[in-house]
């Protein structure tokens, strides 16, 4: 595994146990709604750099699912873990844009 690759597990890993530990009290309607919105929109950055993780689609989808049901504290939490997901993906895309000129065989 490259540095670049395990670089970009910390980080999403790290930014999840942020991400979940952050949503400790009930969360509203409006809450899961501004959470998802920020999820879908990170993951549109992803996709405009054609990096989107397809987990980070099942996560959404998991979000919507639960929002949908009114579990707005499983909806949040969902949401916020897509965010940092999309977010990772991008930190890849672009960390990862340059690097792999150093793996090329000279």
């Amino acid at each position: 595994m490259s540095a670049a690759m395990m670089m970009t597990r910390i980080l999403a890993a790290s930014v999840l146990l942020t991400a979940t530990a952050t949503v400790a009290l009930a969360a509203s309607e409006a809450d899961y709604k501004a959470a998802y919105a920020a999820a879908e929109a990170a993951n549109k950055e992803a996709g405009g750099l054609r990096n989107q993780w397809t987990t980070t689609a099942a996560t959404l989808a998991a979000a919507k699912k639960a929002g949908d049901a009114g579990d707005f504290d499983t909806a949040v939490t969902r949401a916020t873990e897509a965010e940092a997901l999309a977010k990772a993906s991008i930190f890849q895309a672009t960390s990862e844009k340059e690097r792999w000129k150093d793996l090329e065989i000279r």
